[in-house]
């Protein structure tokens, strides 16, 4: 490891995965459902594409400042935003404060809406 990677820390790419939108809905109705974070702004939270019910709107400006509330939850954490570009950043911050078991929604609010409910 040389002196860039010791300043920079652990690499966070590796400490979060992907999650498909089929693999949510099951989470969701299991009974220990995963801590659902909604990266978007409060305006984009309530706005056409809704939001997932029992999310959690913390914008993405916001997730440093909070993210060690959220990881004294020791719950599994998945984020989503309107595609998954900025879930996957909060992603990265929660990982780098320590977060091990995240997982951002593929496809984000898009990929939830147009997902085939039988």
């Amino acid at each position: 490891m040389g002196l860039l990677d010791k300043l920079r820390g652990p690499s966070a790419a590796a400490s979060f995965g992907w999650l498909e939108t089929d693999d949510l809905s099951g989470l969701l109705d299991s009974a220990s459902p995963p801590l659902l974070i909604d990266v978007r702004e409060p305006a984009e939270y309530t706005g056409p594409l809704g939001h997932i019910e029992t999310a959690r709107n913390i914008p993405l400006g916001d997730i440093a400042t909070r993210a060690a509330d959220l990881l004294a939850e020791r719950r599994p954490l998945v984020l989503v935003c309107h595609t998954d570009r900025r879930s996957a950043a909060a992603a990265e911050q929660l990982a780098r404060a320590g977060g091990t078991d995240i997982r951002v929604l593929r496809g984000g609010m898009v990929g939830w809406r147009s997902r085939r409910v039988d």
